[in-house]
Formats: C-alpha cells, sequence, structure tokens
C-alpha cells in the first residue's frame, strides 16, 4: 500500500473549512436523494465551496440576530443541513450540543435544562416538541431555527438564515472574521447515552476534536477519489468525527444514507468505498451471506477458492474482487475497508471478510475522548484487538493484576475538559497524575495492541473472590451461527453461590437449518450442549451454568449497543 498523504494539523472547525474550500473547493463534499420515494430519485450534490460559504452565512446569522444565542442543540436526521448547522454553531464560536434524535421529550427538557441551552436548530420532526419546550418558564430555550420551511413567523427558516447572513457579509459585516477559537475553552456539549439522571455532559473542545482528527489519517487513508456512507447517528462523535470531520479534512465524498432498510441500496447507488458501522450490521450481514451460500451448497466451493486466493496473495496477485465478485455486489461492489468501534467483532468474521477481499479496522474509543484513543490500521492488524494507541496520546494500564490486566487511563489533547456542572464526578474520572480512566479493562501487548477484556462496572464477581468479563463469554457464544446476540450476567444462587447464566437471541431461520424445525424446548436443549461445549474449553468458575433463550431482539441504544442492565433488571424481575 502507498504511503498515507498526511495533511497539516489544524487546530479548530473555522481552520477546517477554510482548508478544505481551498484544496477540494469544486470536489463533492455532500450527496443525496432530494426524495427517497421519487424514482428514480434525483441525486443533490454540493460542494466543498458551497458547503463552506453556507456555514459561514449561518455562522455569521447567528452573530448578528437580535436574541443572542449561547448554546445551541443540533438535532435530526444525518443530512447536509445537520452538518452546517453543526459547523455554522461551532463557527460562530457559540457553543453546540448535538442530541440524539431518538430521545423522548422528558429527556430532551431535562437535559436542555442542566446544559442552559438558550437555541435549537432542529428539523421538522422535533419542531412542535421544542415548541412546547420554550413555552415552559423553567428552561432558557428562545431562538429555534427549523431546516425545513414551515409556516409559522416564530420559527426561523433554516435557508433564510443562511441568506440572510450571507447578505450581511457581501455588505462588508466583520463579526465572522473577529472571532477567535480558544483551544482550552468548552466548544461543544455531548451527552452520554443512559438514563437522564445517569447522563453526563461532556465538554469537548475543538482542538480535541481536530487534534484526534489529525492523528486517524494515520491509520485509515481517505482520499478525494472515496465516498463514505453517513449511516450511524451523526451527534454520535465516531459517526461525527470520522465520517464527517475526517473525510471533510481528507477530501472524501460522504453520501447520506435513506435509512437502515436501504443500506444494500445505497452502498450500490452511491458506489460507497469506505463504510463507518457497527459490529452488529457487519456480524449480520456475514451471517446472511454465510446462509445464502449454506442454502445455494456453494460454501464448500467458497472454502476452495479462499485457499487458491491466499495461495495467489502470496505471489503478491491480488484477485479476490474478481474471485468473491457476487459477495463484493452484496456490499455494492466498490466496498474497500469498514470502520467499527463499540464492540468487537469474532475472529471467524474478520478473517472471512478480509478472504473476501473487504478491510475491517477496528477503532476503539469514548466520547470523552473525542472519541479514538486506538484503532488498527490498513496495514497493521492483530485479530481481537482494539488496535494501537494513536500519535499525540498516551494510553497506559493502571494498576495490573498478575496477567497485566488493569483500567485503561489515556491523557491527550483529545480528552474532555471535564463533565459540565459536576466537580464530583470531573474528580473521579482522572487519576491523580492527570490520566482518564476509560472504565474500561484491558490490556496491552508486546507489541503495544490494546486487548479489552470488559467494563469496569461490568466485571462479575464471583463469592469465591473471582472475576469473570462477561464479554468474554459473550464473544465465544455469539460465534455460534445461529446466536444474533447475548449478554451473560450473575445470578445468587444461594448465600454460598453465584451461577453465571447466558441469555442467547437465536435466528429462527439458521436454527431451523441447522437442526431441523423443532419446539423452542427443544432447541433449547440443542443450544444447552453447544454451550457445554464452551464451557469444556473454560477454567471451572467461568462455566455458564444456565441459559435463557429467545428469538425476540434485545433493547439497544441509537449506536445498537444491548442495553445490558435493561435486560438483567428483565430476567432479574422472572
Amino acid at each position: 500500500m502507498a504511503k498515507i498523504e498526511e495533511k497539516r494539523k489544524l487546530n479548530n472547525f473555522r481552520e477546517l473549512i477554510d482548508y478544505a474550500e481551498e484544496t477540494y473547493g469544486d470536489n463533492i463534499c455532500y450527496k443525496y436523494k432530494k426524495d427517497i420515494k421519487e424514482k428514480p430519485a434525483t441525486i443533490v450534490e454540493t460542494t466543498f465551496r458551497t458547503v463552506a460559504t453556507k456555514i459561514r452565512g449561518l455562522a455569521t446569522f447567528i452573530l448578528n440576530y437580535e436574541k443572542e444565542m449561547k448554546r445551541i442543540v443540533v438535532i435530526g436526521d444525518n443530512s447536509e443541513k445537520w452538518v452546517e448547522g453543526y459547523l455554522g454553531v461551532a463557527t460562530s464560536g457559540k457553543i453546540v450540543a448535538p442530541m440524539d434524535k431518538l430521545l423522548p421529550e422528558k429527556e430532551i427538557e431535562s437535559l436542555l435544562k442542566r446544559s442552559d441551552i438558550d437555541a435549537a436548530i432542529t428539523d421538522k420532526n422535533h419542531l412542535e416538541i421544542f415548541k412546547r419546550l420554550r413555552n415552559k418558564k423553567d428552561n432558557k430555550l428562545e431562538t429555534i431555527i427549523c431546516m425545513e420551511k414551515v409556516d409559522d413567523k416564530d420559527v426561523i427558516d433554516f435557508e433564510t438564515a443562511i441568506e440572510e447572513g450571507l447578505e450581511l457579509l457581501k455588505n462588508g459585516d466583520k463579526k465572522y472574521s473577529k472571532v477567535k477559537i480558544k483551544d482550552d475553552e468548552m466548544n461543544i456539549m455531548l451527552f452520554t447515552s443512559g438514563t437522564t439522571d445517569k447522563s453526563k455532559i461532556v465538554m469537548l473542545t475543538q482542538a480535541g476534536i481536530m487534534a484526534n482528527v489529525y492523528s486517524i489519517q494515520f491509520h485509515v487513508e481517505i482520499t478525494p477519489k472515496d465516498t463514505l456512507l453517513s449511516f450511524l447517528p451523526i451527534h454520535h462523535t465516531f459517526e461525527n468525527t470520522i465520517t464527517i470531520l475526517l473525510s471533510m479534512y481528507k477530501g472524501g465524498t460522504v453520501a447520506f444514507c435513506d435509512g437502515l432498510r436501504h443500506i444494500a441500496d445505497n452502498l450500490k447507488e452511491y458506489k460507497i468505498t469506505i463504510f463507518v458501522a457497527v459490529p452488529l450490521v457487519m456480524e449480520t450481514m456475514y451471517k446472511k451471506i454465510q446462509k445464502g451460500l449454506a442454502e445455494k451448497g456453494k460454501d464448500k466451493l467458497i472454502s476452495k477458492m479462499i485457499k487458491i486466493s491466499n495461495a495467489l496473495l502470496k505471489l503478491h496477485i491480488d484477485l479476490r474482487k474478481v474471485i468473491f465478485k457476487p459477495i463484493h455486489e452484496v456490499f455494492g461492489g466498490h466496498l474497500k475497508k469498514v470502520l467499527y468501534g463499540s464492540a468487537s467483532i469474532s475472529k471467524d468474521t474478520i478473517i472471512a471478510y478480509n478472504n473476501w477481499g473487504i478491510n475491517l479496522i477496528q477503532g476503539y474509543g469514548l466520547t470523552e475522548t473525542s472519541p479514538v484513543l486506538t484503532a488498527e490500521s490498513e496495514t497493521k492488524h492483530r485479530i481481537g484487538s482494539a488496535g494501537y494507541c494513536l500519535i499525540n496520546q498516551e494510553l497506559k494500564i493502571n494498576n495490573p493484576d498478575q496477567d497485566g490486566i488493569g483500567e485503561i487511563v489515556a491523557k491527550g489533547q483529545n480528552v474532555m475538559l471535564g463533565y459540565y456542572n459536576d466537580e464530583e464526578k470531573t474528580k473521579e474520572a482522572f487519576t491523580k497524575d492527570g490520566f482518564f480512566k476509560t472504565g474500561d479493562y484491558g490490556y496491552i501487548d508486546k507489541d503495544g495492541f490494546l486487548f479489552i477484556t470488559g467494563r469496569k462496572k461490568d466485571i462479575i464477581v464471583l463469592k469465591n473472590g473471582k472475576n469473570v468479563y462477561p464479554q468474554e463469554l459473550e464473544f465465544l457464544i455469539t460465534k455460534l451461527d445461529y446466536v444474533l446476540e447475548c449478554i451473560v450476567f450473575s445470578r445468587d444462587k444461594d448465600k454460598t453461590d453465584t451461577v453465571l447464566k447466558a441469555k442467547i437471541v437465536y435466528d429462527k431461520d439458521r436454527i431451523k437449518q441447522l437442526y431441523g424445525e423443532k419446539s423452542k424446548e427443544e432447541y433449547q436443549k440443542d443450544i444447552w450442549k453447544d454451550i457445554k461445549e464452551i464451557n469444556k474449553n473454560l477454567v471451572t468458575y467461568k462455566h455458564i451454568k444456565e441459559i435463557e433463550i429467545t428469538d425476540i431482539p434485545m433493547e439497544k441504544t441509537t449506536t445498537q449497543k444491548i442495553k445490558r442492565y435493561v435486560e438483567i433488571e428483565k430476567e432479574n424481575k422472572k
């Protein structure tokens, strides 16, 4: 692979849009369908120059509006307007607060109060919620800008705001040019996932996020020839930093996904080369492909072709796109690599994708770290690891045990300033020597690759004092061909014994294919046999003693993480 082209370091989002406009100007920055119901759909394309101009227009409007806007929420579907709203607020020097579009109204209300929000840029779907909240006396919300045109004199039209801002710039307004973004001041407020009372408000800086963007480029190559699909929730730091900001920095085009059920079509229509995803999506697609091959009786043929392909690779002959063309067509025919985070993918799945010629690159990080701490690179992989530390950051294991496992802690410009209005939680989040405590446990091997063993809060402490990391067992169980997802938790059998239990969601079609048509009770027996086989390779205290099976998916967050404690609470109530 050719050496990755290094771009110069930028300090804030103003520098980013200036750089993108200068460097990529009339290249396509964003593309999307004007109306997804229209057949054939009209594709709208916007250049880097146009996007930069609109961002400056919106920022100028915000700076000149009669009611001062200090803290502004941005909420809505993944879209060009969302990005322009987010960067328009940030480049105006105001504080931007990206919000999850799936939050219920009560949670939005609570977060508005706690974060002192006084303005909102919203899509039409959330407009009525913000209008209701504006009428309440217990928050500071005054100004609402809507991304779509609405007939309401008390709501500002997004496009009109941009036009008014551009007119002010044309007439010599200097407010935008006088704004200075300070490296060490909060510019972004992010709300961590969780219940309203437990969610924290993370304070980030533009300098910290741009430091992360700069460092990621050495792990992932994006060029102006690449097109990325924006699919994950755009308020989430992984999607925002990589798909939106890194692609702008490197000149890639971003196409906005029509929705979860349209992923396969969008990969093909937009000729996507890079996909930022979550493990669940890639595992699901892998299992569907494997199932399809088995049904057609082609699984043995593919195995033979993999052996031939791998032999050719040793001779530096790569024919994977040709040999596995039908599989590549499932992903649109142009996909080169997939970047994923939030959880690990099974070894078999990673090997399969790499055998087919699709590079899987894992990253690891948190909202509090802007977000990426470690990542594999295009040439440096270690299956099962979360990659190695990005440059300009420090990573170490705090208080490791005899196996080298301890809490992962990090330091760098990308690390948050703290939690808003919560000195106690901020103090708890850092070690005495200034390292951020991730709450994740793991170890670093001799080559610097990080292996995550589980969340600190998820560790199961047995009556005998032994620690069990549930993610380790879940990883083994989800390798079973028919398992879609699972969680492992503990149940007190009596005062002297704690047993490990697994809740398993199975694929009805796949289990039927493997074991024939049976009752749920009979499938329980078949699954239990497989669990016993897993137990044989584990030390006794890690043995799964009970299972609960279902074909109903578990509750998840917007980034497709299982709501572990919700599910465990359900099981404990049975």
